[in-house]
């Protein structure tokens, strides 16, 4: 257990804490704010301020959208349309293959004991 003399005085410690409380306040309201003109770091972009965007470059930039929004639906339409069955001539070399599936499919899924 530490004995009284080794405990720090309360009044010492207020005193040291009230006069670096200016110079701890200043530390903390440093970098703040930047000055107006002042070139700002890296910043993430919800805190970067928004610059106004003339009516042409909206426009444009909607125009962009637009057309990559199309392209991506001619994509989705051309993949979807691949997937389409195909044509009974190219399945007719697969018939054996699909004969013997659906043998075996039919011998699993039956209830007859196989000893």
């Amino acid at each position: 257990m530490s004995t009284p003399e080794e405990l720090p005085n309360p009044d010492e410690a207020l005193a040291r804490a009230r006069a670096t409380r200016k110079q701890m306040a200043a530390a903390l309201d440093e970098d703040q704010e930047p000055e107006v003109d002042e070139p700002v770091g890296w910043q993430p972009i919800w805190k970067r301020p928004r610059k106004p965007t003339s009516k042409a470059a909206k426009k444009a930039e909607l125009r962009k959208q637009r057309k990559r929004l199309q392209e991506a639906t001619k994509r989705r339409l051309a993949a979807g349309n691949s997937r389409r069955p195909r044509s009974r001539q190219n399945r007719l070399g697969n018939a054996a293959a699909r004969r013997d599936a659906r043998a075996l499919s039919r011998v699993r899924h039956s209830n007859a004991w196989l000893w």
